[in-house]
């Protein structure tokens, strides 16, 4: 008989846990804003049109960070658009999932849900249609305290202090061939390296995500990744992956997605390395996570140009939990280079929370192994 010895040496280190692995995402897309983190007509809906059982629900979970407001809606979205008096705001085409944008929830909404969410905010700058300019203009707005056009224009929307937004992504998947705006390499490293100089001109203490490639299945991976952080590599704190999984017909195939997880991430780690390297930097650069998930990409048929759809709204399985858990793994096993994520979404769109307009909120399976490593997975990793 074969015998099998391992150990555990209590001084082999993978690293410390950073509490935003365990962050989220929340899109205007489908139903997670409307009638999904806010309702104003639902029972259970706060002064603000908050649901309340969906926040709690979200503190249950322990997530510390969430991105918004994109996602594909980003590259097309004005941030001046959802600000103001909301009977002001203009009504939008969104054309990147063909509805309609109401504007009720913008930037101010959201900080206060996540105030009352205890979250920290993760905004992202549209580089599509959007410029550096109005880049810096937003972290000015939400940032600076006061004695300027837009921090003033803050405090006369009902907020005084700062909103003190420490996280910002550079836009968005801008090698996609499905985004507006989509940029080369080359030059969404040189749009965002701008829009990186002015956001910290205005705010130095800001950290930043550079956009990094969509999909391990996008030909220029990860060819993308080294032209971007070449331009990018002294003025961001993290590149950013995406990933996403499903049961194409294998069931061994799916459950060894972690495997895949593992080996994209030492894809980009590495790729980030040589371009340290090549550049002399003694800045380790970090990866942001910040789209993953077990998502069954099925084309859905939807009238164009409707308000909050359900699109994209995923009812998962015990086998769709047993792969989500198995992908949480490895995002511990590697906190040395992974240190935020962001599942992706929090509600109703390919979420664990899902809910029913004017009725209860859910757990989907996938709720489960998310807050048991999101609440026990916390401090050091070790490898056994």
């Amino acid at each position: 008989m074969k015998r099998v010895t391992y150990f555990a040496d209590k001084n082999y280190k993978v690293g410390e846990v950073d509490p935003n692995l365990f962050g989220s995402f929340i899109e205007h897309l489908g139903r997670a804003v409307y009638t999904g983190i806010y309702e104003p007509d639902h029972p259970l809906a706060d002064e603000d049109g908050f649901r309340k059982d969906v926040m709690e629900l979200v503190k249950e979970l322990n997530v510390p960070i969430v991105r918004y407001p994109g996602g594909n809606f980003l590259s097309g979205y004005d941030w001046t658009d959802g600000i103001g008096p909301i009977d002001k705001r203009p009504t939008r085409l969104d054309l990147a999932w063909r509805t309609t944008e109401p504007n009720e929830v913008g930037i101010d909404e959201f900080m206060k849900w996540a105030n009352k969410s205890n979250i920290e905010p993760m905004l992202a700058v549209n580089l599509g249609t959007g410029t550096p300019k109005e880049a810096g203009n937003l972290v000015e707005y939400c940032n600076h305290p006061g004695n300027t056009y837009w921090s003033d224009l803050r405090i006369k929307n009902g907020h005084k202090d700062p909103h003190n937004v420490k996280v910002w992504c550079l836009g968005n998947e801008m090698d996609g061939p499905w985004q507006i705006g989509q940029l080369s390499a080359e030059d969404y490293g040189k749009k965002a390296r701008e829009a990186a100089k002015i956001m910290k001109w205005v705010d130095p203490t800001i950290k930043l995500v550079a956009c990094g490639s969509s999909s391990a299945e996008m030909p220029t991976f990860p060819e993308w990744d080294r032209v971007v952080l070449e331009h990018l590599y002294e003025h961001v704190d993290y590149i950013s992956c995406h990933r996403y999984y499903e049961n194409l017909g294998n069931v061994n195939d799916f459950l060894g997605s972690f495997a895949d997880m593992d080996n994209f991430i030492k894809t980009i780690a590495s790729t980030a390395d040589y371009v340290q390297a090549k550049n002399r930097s003694k800045k380790k650069m970090y990866i942001s996570f910040d789209e993953w998930n077990v998502w069954y990409q099925k084309k859905v048929e939807l009238k164009d140009w409707e308000i909050a759809p359900p699109i994209l709204e995923d009812n998962y399985s015990l086998l769709d939990a047993l792969v989500f858990g198995g992908l949480m793994c490895t995002l511990l096993q590697h906190v040395d280079r992974v240190k935020m994520a962001s599942l992706a979404q929090l509600v109703n769109v390919i979420a664990p929370i899902f809910t029913q307009k004017g009725g209860p909120a859910f757990k989907q399976t996938i709720f489960y192994p998310f807050f048991q490593v999101s609440n026990y997975g916390r401090g050091e990793v070790q490898i056994r």
